[in-house]
């Protein structure tokens, strides 16, 4: 019997890639729509078929998809949310009528992460492509517990992942962001719309003095189906830089993206890898 195709839907960054690769490391067919302007393009060739489509096209997504075969989907990698409150994004990216219905009837009023993603997802379940949890195919890329790499966290770290994980944990749970940066016991920024990256480098010119501390994390009921936290190789070079010293990950909850790369990295660095 021919496996089951499963669909694609990709972002940004390497995670699509490996999710492309697990998927077929598994047996199955991949079936890609990859957000134009968005998508790494090596993934192309890790994919049994490839479709190029707008960011709000969705109708077109489900009409690919379903043409493939799919009756299930992944959808990973990033978008950046300031593109979604650019005040011309109707222009640069014209919706199909599938998707100025959704956003009519869910989301004119509620365009936070989860609501866009709890309206995408019914409506891709509701035309027989239901979403996976998206890290299916790379659960070896998860944080797992402890430290995960040769740098061990100091006294000083952990002090601050003591101070700072029950802070993190109800800022999650309020959709704040996923990410805080810590010294000393005290907060020295919070994500929020700017990313984690942002996030870091904001950190770092606030932070003069070496070895602030990263949490990262998700809500405890967070809907795996899309968006979960990442970090990759370029989030080591980029604490490193701006003098972190340890990153905490909730167990389960953050992807590393290429997480043996993730530890080399981190090794090579200075900087520890912690999952709590």
């Amino acid at each position: 019997m021919r496996p089951e195709p499963v669909g694609l839907i990709a972002g940004s960054g390497e995670l699509p890639m490996l999710v492309a690769r697990g998927a077929r490391a598994a047996g199955r067919p991949v079936v890609c729509v990859a957000l134009r302007d968005s998508f790494d393009p090596r993934l192309p060739a890790l994919c049994d078929h490839f479709h190029e489509v707008g960011m709000v096209q969705i109708g077109r997504w489900i009409r690919l998809l379903r043409r493939g075969g799919v009756r299930q989907a992944v959808m990973v990698g990033g978008v950046r949310k300031t593109r979604m409150h650019d005040p011309l994004r109707l222009f640069r990216q014209i919706p199909d009528l599938r998707a100025a219905w959704l956003w009519y009837r869910r989301l004119r009023h509620d365009r936070r992460n989860h609501a866009v993603l709890a309206a995408l997802a019914d409506e891709l379940a509701s035309c027989g492509v239901p979403l996976m949890d998206s890290t299916t195919f790379i659960q070896d890329h998860l944080a797992s517990d402890g430290v995960m790499g040769a740098v061990q966290p100091g006294t000083d770290a952990r002090g601050d992942v003591a101070f700072g994980w029950p802070l993190l944990r109800q800022l999650v749970e309020l959709d704040v962001g996923q990410s805080m940066a810590v010294r000393d016991r005290d907060v020295i920024a919070v994500e929020a719309i700017e990313g984690t990256d942002a996030m870091i480098e904001r950190a770092g010119s606030l932070c003069r003095a070496k070895g602030w501390t990263l949490l990262k994390t998700a809500k405890a009921a967070h809907d795996r189906r899309a968006d979960v936290p990442t970090i990759g190789v370029a989030t080591i070079e980029r604490v490193a830089a701006a003098g972190c010293r340890c990153i905490a990950l909730g167990t389960g909850q953050v992807i590393l993206v290429d997480r043996p790369a993730v530890i080399a990295a981190a090794d090579r660095l200075g900087v520890a890898v912690w999952g709590l």
